[in-house]
């Protein structure tokens, strides 16, 4: 089918099955719109001209990352021909969005806090109301209230401008690790903030959901989703676990439905995220989709997706908003894509699954004192997007010695079994822990299709007692650090975290301690830590093999006794890799699908991105793995980058045909935004890399037609 052929039958599909909006020419929220469908009313952009766009304007923040650990996973806003988007330090820029040049910028760091630059930010929240216009906008644990047309803080919000998100949780959470890289969602005048707390052995803290007024700053409403007494759920948990337990977290974000007045609220793993003996039972309101009442936090209703999650299997993005057609009758829906490769649908108004689903037995754990759930939700439709099972059939066939090389590891772990708990033989995790789906979350168009990317890598999963760390401060290194730097401090290159060895080459002993009291980057503060055991676990991390004196052990091992308290630890987050490299499994290892949520049934499937080297020795394009969302277009095309081979991409939303792709100067691990300005519509991505051992970048690229 040509081109024009193919354009006149996408248009007219859209156009009798469900009438086109008003364009819109801005991107005035994260992911589009309040519902977060990614969807853009904008069609000059469309099948018969996309293979014509080009490079329009690039914009440089010149804050170029030592060592590629930086990243920018930002969704930018577009207001009235104004982009707002964020850099690899969390700072907040404004850029003419027809030339990429520079209006102003904010700096936290200028702020007075130098621990606010931390981790990454994922978007930013606009309000507006009358002549009153906010950007609000997080970094580290502090929400700030920014006056778009200058840069400036808005000092009656908050104090002198920001809002502490470490404060009002109803419970002291002095020295616990918490940061908001995910933006809030706007309901008249309220926001609603996500946040990200702490997952390892160590304390963490809660991850109760906050409204605060977006004028004041002022904390408006709370929903405790690890229950306080008299609260349902409350029974779920131990009776003390809400004075002790953490997590339980929106850090994905979250939908609004403006007219029922409805926030839709995924909500995060209880901490330990592999190991729940300390918090028996079925864990409300972890691993949920929760409908609150926007307005109060009235809880409406929730579906637990994971009973007493030990697998890291929370929502990894926020829901989307969609119609969808069922029995002649139009239904208004709220769907959730999942870790795990499902997508739930649901009736936003009732929590009815527009599907059938069963509870489904799963594994006994063999860890000592945990206690796993028997049974576990499982959708009947739509089928999984990503494959459920690594046998040894689903080993990679790429070379005759990968393949043996990875059977004789597979062999080593526990046969893979969907749910099968976390051991210390080794687990299969497949799909990863990443995700099937991840936080770019999926797109939906008006006629109820959902088009997501998902990755298809198994990792594998060690548990450790932590007695076998026995002796001075190893234990705690067990606890905190070992999850991400391994047991031997070698780090992970594909998670960006760095090798401890010859640490002292880098950092001086004073410099170590910093970092344990404040993190920097994906590292949190282990300020709970008492000192004592802060400057023992410095020594130890640049002396491995040296031990401390007994009376500065002794004192350490004492302290950080009552700082952790789980009897294993995990040895980290691993890829499943062959010994060159690449994953374990049989390609595809990234995917773009097409949905139909009003049946359930796929229209597409096709592999996303490809490595050039396997390409050329005669491979069919592979997939890579991939972070960052689509958007798709009245035009009926759907753009994506997220690749590991650093492209970005269009594809015809009604076929999956590849239509156009161009080079990336770094990675765009983020989700693109689209927008006018002039009569000119635009497609811009931020280009960070610095994942999965892809260089980093610093840029914004716009493409536009000729």
């Amino acid at each position: 089918m040509n081109p024009r052929c193919r354009l006149i039958s996408a248009l007219f599909l859209i156009a009798t099955v469900v009438p086109l909006r008003a364009a819109d020419r801005n991107w005035a929220a994260y992911l589009g719109d309040a519902g977060a469908t990614q969807y853009s009313t904008l069609n000059q952009i469309n099948l018969a001209n996309v293979a014509r766009l080009e490079r329009v304007w690039s914009f440089h923040t010149g804050e170029a990352a030592e060592n590629n650990r930086s990243q920018i996973q930002c969704n930018p806003l577009v207001v009235d021909g104004v982009l707002y988007g964020s850099s690899p330090q969390v700072k907040l820029y404004a850029l003419d969005a027809a030339t990429g040049r520079e209006r102003w910028r904010f700096d936290p760091f200028l702020a007075g806090d130098e621990t606010a630059a931390r981790g990454v930010n994922r978007g930013l929240t606009w309000w507006q109301e009358g002549s009153e216009r906010r950007i609000l906008f997080s970094a580290g644990h502090y929400l700030y209230a920014i006056d778009p047309a200058t840069g400036q803080l808005v000092e009656s919000f908050g104090q002198g401008g920001r809002v502490d998100l470490l404060l009002d949780l109803d419970r002291d959470t002095t020295g616990l690790a918490l940061v908001a890289t995910t933006p809030g969602v706007i309901y008249r005048d309220l926001i609603i903030v996500p946040v990200r707390v702490g997952e390892g052995p160590a304390p963490a803290a809660p991850g109760h959901i906050r409204a605060y007024d977006v004028r004041t700053g002022k904390r408006r409403w709370i929903f405790h989703t690890i229950p306080q007494p008299g609260e349902i759920g409350h029974d779920t948990w131990p009776a003390d676990a809400w004075q002790r337990t953490g997590g339980a977290n929106n850090w994905a974000g979250l939908v609004i439905d403006q007219e029922r007045g409805l926030a839709f609220i995924p909500t995060g793993s209880a901490s330990f995220d592999f190991w729940g003996g300390d918090r028996v039972g079925a864990n409300l309101f972890a691993n949920c989709l929760i409908a609150l009442d926007a307005a109060t936090g009235e809880r409406k209703w929730h579906f637990q997706f994971v009973h007493h999650d030990i697998w890291d299997r929370d929502p990894p993005s926020a829901p989307v908003l969609c119609d969808v057609m069922r029995d002649g009758r139009k239904i208004a829906a709220v769907a959730q894509t999942l870790k795990s490769g499902h997508v739930w649908v649901f009736d936003r108004v009732t929590g009815e699954s527009l599907f059938p689903w069963r509870e489904e037995p799963v594994p006994p754990s063999q860890l000592r004192g945990e206690v796993a759930w028997p049974t576990q939700p499982m959708p009947s439709k739509p089928a999984p997007f990503a494959r459920q099972l690594f046998t040894e059939d689903e080993v990679t066939n790429r070379t005759p010695a990968a393949r043996e090389a990875v059977l004789r590891r597979l062999r080593e772990a526990n046969p893979h079994r969907p749910w099968d708990p976390p051991s210390e033989r080794g687990t299969i995790v497949l799909p990863g822990f990443d995700g099937g789906a991840e936080w770019g979350g999926p797109a939906v168009d008006p006629r109820g299709i959902l088009y997501v990317n998902s990755n298809e890598m198994a990792w594998l999963q060690h548990m450790v007692p932590t007695a076998l760390f026995a002796g001075g401060i190893r234990p705690l290194y067990a606890q905190l650090c070992v999850s991400c730097h391994g047991p031997k401090g070698e780090g992970n290159a594909a998670q960006n975290i760095p090798s401890l060895a010859n640490l002292g080459s880098r950092l001086k002993l004073d410099e170590i301690v910093a970092l344990l009291r404040t993190g920097r980057g994906v590292m949190p503060s282990f300020n709970f830590v008492p000192e004592a055991s802060k400057q023992a676990l410095a020594r130890l991390v640049l002396n491995p093999d040296a031990e401390a004196p007994a009376d500065s052990r002794e004192a350490a091992t004492s302290s950080a006794s009552s700082a952790t308290g789980s009897p294993y630890v995990t040895t980290g987050y691993n890829r499943f890799l062959d010994p060159e490299g690449y994953p374990a499994i049989k390609p595809p290892w990234g995917t773009l699908n097409a949905i139909d949520l009003n049946t359930g049934e796929y229209l597409w499937r096709r592999p996303l991105g490809e490595l050039p080297e396997l390409t050329a020795a005669g491979l069919p394009p592979t997939g890579t793995e991939n972070y960052g969302g689509p958007i798709v277009t009245a035009g009926g095309v759907l753009f994506i980058a997220a690749t590991k081979d650093e492209k970005f991409r269009a594809f015809s939303s009604v076929t999956g045909e590849l239509l156009w792709e161009t080079s990336l100067p770094a990675a765009g691990y983020a989700t693109p935004s689209t927008y006018e300005v002039g009569g000119r519509q635009f497609v811009v991505i931020a280009c960070g890399g610095g994942k999965i051992g892809t260089k980093s970048g610093d840029a914004y690229v716009a493409f536009a037609l000729p």
